[in-house]
């Protein structure tokens, strides 16, 4: 269906979408979160999100057709990319947006069943840092992620669009005991890897044969202190990657992808 006015209240979904104070409120009030761009709403739709509605510019609807077929009896609204803009608060470059439902929280348990590589992010508080990370454990062969109290938001539409819909491939759940994670992760099997570019940690290099047919978690820290002092001491192992010319670390996400592809 066509609309035309920026203050359409069956656009309230998408108000705003960079004003982060407001979207978290919004978000978290109404169970919701965005999918943005294309193949990320697809994979939405695929993983089993249901959809609430759809905003599309005109020349993306083409597109989407099969998708809004599989979605059912879900409003599809269509307006020009600048009443799209007006409504966003920006150029929305992939013209293409849907607002979905959250479902309920996974279980620790269930994250970590079966599985035998896991990601554990402590307070990656930027949303494409997070995307980007788990995008790359997806790629790089974990199994699963947890996240301590204070990550951001995986289903932050930023978090969503770095990922490019990861979020929803990797099963991901916040960890309620963050003080007693690591050991509690040991005693169920997982050798723990902390990730840190401290001297005296291991090359991360020389841990993958060290760890050949363990379960493993890589432990990962905040973009500007790095992990507590607390979880590096209950890591069994502490990782660095090597530098190179006066450079002491990389951005996490970037070093949280060259340490999966080392020991993975």
């Amino acid at each position: 269906m066509r609309v035309e006015d920026r203050d359409d209240p069956r656009l309230a979904d998408y108000v705003s979408l960079r004003d982060v104070q407001l979207r978290k409120q919004l978000e978290a009030e109404h169970g919701l979160f965005i999918a943005e761009g294309e193949k990320v709403v697809r994979r939405a739709v695929e993983a089993g999100y249901p959809a609430r509605s759809f905003l599309l510019s005109e020349r993306w609807l083409g597109g989407l057709t099969d998708v809004l077929a599989a979605a059912g009896d879900v409003p599809c609204y269509v307006a020009s990319e600048a009443l799209v803009e007006q409504v966003t608060g920006f150029h929305v470059h992939r013209g293409a947006l849907a607002a979905m439902e959250r479902l309920p929280a996974a279980s620790v348990d269930s994250v970590i069943g079966g599985a035998r590589r896991l990601v554990v992010l402590e307070d990656i508080v930027d949303h494409a840092n997070v995307g980007a990370i788990l995008r790359s454990a997806t790629a790089l062969g974990a199994d699963g992620a947890l996240l301590s109290p204070r990550c951001a938001d995986p289903l932050y539409r930023r978090a969503v669009k770095v990922s490019m819909g990861a979020v929803f491939a990797l099963p991901w759940t916040r960890l309620p005991d963050w003080y007693d994670a690591l050991p509690k992760l040991a005693a169920v099997g997982f050798v723990t890897v902390a990730l840190t570019p401290a001297a005296g940690a291991l090359d991360v290099r020389d841990l993958q044969e060290r760890l050949a047919g363990s379960p493993t978690a890589v432990i990962v820290g905040s973009e500007g202190h790095g992990l507590t002092r607390r979880w590096i001491d209950s890591a069994q192992l502490r990782a660095r990657i090597p530098m190179s010319n006066g450079i002491d670390s990389l951005n996490v996400a970037a070093a949280a992808a060259v340490a999966f592809h080392a020991l993975w």
